[in-house]
């Protein structure tokens, strides 16, 4: 018998929304951060393996004026952080690899969750998710800062305002040169036993596809009125990581032999169920300048963020707005998250405020019982593209169909 879905799933009002944080390394302490600043929640326990990340947390709580957290620092304490009935919420920022895990569990135990990118890294975890989910009635949201940057939501609103007419092509990305945090020690920027660098020597494909699809999904209503069909994906060789392993520690060094499976570039195309069409690329080992493109076309006009904002429309002619008229148009359709919410973190002098918006906006739909502005469908949508462009790549770029999470109810919205 299906289940019943949890599509616009609501839950009871939380007034204070008690916090487990689990991952306290680069990511789960500016989190932590950020959270110092959010009205309606409480810190009830911090989780790390690492004690040093654990009594930086503390100080956090102790600068902040926050009562002190229960600590879970010895391997596997994470279940009995979980099972704690005085959390509500359980914030996930550990690797790639324990996302899934993690957050089932969590969910069993009555907590919903919110987990860093990508949810899963596999087909079969994301059906994970979406069953404890809907088996649970808990939420389950992938933590897509992108989804609440400033241009993305100017373009989102546009979108549902139909100024951009009908959409039939998009392009998301992520482009960062990442070259020296793979080899770089934790302190320096690296990653936690290197565990990037060790995925990269095993898979191909495209790995975090997230931060470029995100947006690209909120614009197409995918499984909200259209879902992801099929892809076919290409990654080219690989030659940075080990050019620049011989740059920096020598041709006839461990690191410039060692073998990747990932190639420099990732590009894969993505069809929906109503013929619209999605360019997706993967780009952390080249010298090139970052990007997550942010393109899309409709019958009306065209938008786009990198490598320069750019805003074309039928009725303005055949030349890209610029000065004082793009200004206009922009601040015209400025989305009501950006000009409220983003112009308090501004005031709070938050570093990213397109990371604070995801957390108030959170928080908020937690505290008044409102759907989230992501789901768990969201989640394994975004996060499947993993494994499918990998399956594509060594197939030899052949189509591979996207699951239906929703089992049909997309249809419905």
């Amino acid at each position: 018998m299906k289940r019943p879905n949890v599509l616009n799933l609501t839950c009871p009002a939380i007034p204070v929304v008690r916090i487990g944080f689990v991952g306290l390394g680069n990511r789960g302490i500016l989190a932590l951060e950020r959270y110092m600043h959010l009205e309606g929640i409480e810190v009830k326990a911090l989780c790390d393996l690492r004690k040093e990340n654990i009594e930086r947390a503390e100080r956090i709580l102790q600068e902040s004026g926050r009562p002190k957290a229960e600590n879970y620092s010895e391997e596997g304490m994470w279940r009995r952080m979980c099972k704690c009935k005085e959390i509500d919420l359980v914030y996930i920022c550990t690797d790639w690899l324990t996302h899934t895990e993690i957050a089932v569990y969590a969910l069993q135990q009555g907590r919903h969750v919110a987990l860093e990118v990508p949810a899963a890294m596999s087909v079969a975890d994301c059906w994970r998710l979406v069953d404890t989910a809907e088996e649970t009635r808990r939420h389950c949201m992938m933590l897509e800062n992108c989804c609440y940057d400033a241009f993305a939501l100017t373009t989102l609103n546009m979108v549902q305002q139909g100024v951009l007419g009908e959409i039939t092509h998009a392009e998301g990305a992520y482009i960062h040169d990442l070259r020296k945090h793979y080899f770089a020690d934790e302190k320096a920027g690296g990653y936690h036993n290197h565990w990037i660098k060790l995925y990269s020597q095993q898979h191909t494909g495209n790995p975090y596809p997230t931060h470029g699809l995100g947006p690209v999904c909120q614009w197409m209503n995918i499984h909200r009125g259209d879902r992801m069909e099929y892809l076919v994906s290409m990654s080219s060789r690989q030659a940075g990581l080990s050019a620049y392993a011989g740059q920096v520690f020598g041709a006839s060094s461990e690191e410039a032999a060692q073998n990747y499976e990932m190639g420099d570039v990732n590009t894969t195309l993505i069809h929906t169920a109503k013929g619209r069409t999605i360019l997706l690329q993967y780009d952390v080992t080249t010298p090139r300048p970052y990007s997550r493109h942010q393109t899309v076309c409709g019958t009306k006009g065209f938008m786009q963020k990198y490598p320069v904002p750019c805003l074309m429309l039928d009725k303005y002619g055949k030349e890209p707005l610029s000065g004082e008229q793009f200004e206009r148009m922009m601040e015209q359709y400025k989305h009501p998250f950006t000009a409220v919410i983003g112009e308090e973190a501004r005031r709070k002098n938050m570093p990213n405020e397109m990371n604070y918006i995801m957390d108030y906006r959170l928080i908020h739909c937690l505290r008044n019982g409102l759907p989230l502005d992501q789901d768990v469908y969201d989640a394994a949508e975004w996060s499947c593209i993993t494994e499918l462009s990998e399956r594509s790549v060594r197939q030899g770029s052949i189509p591979v169909e996207i699951p239906d999470f929703t089992r049909g109810d997309w249809k419905k919205r």
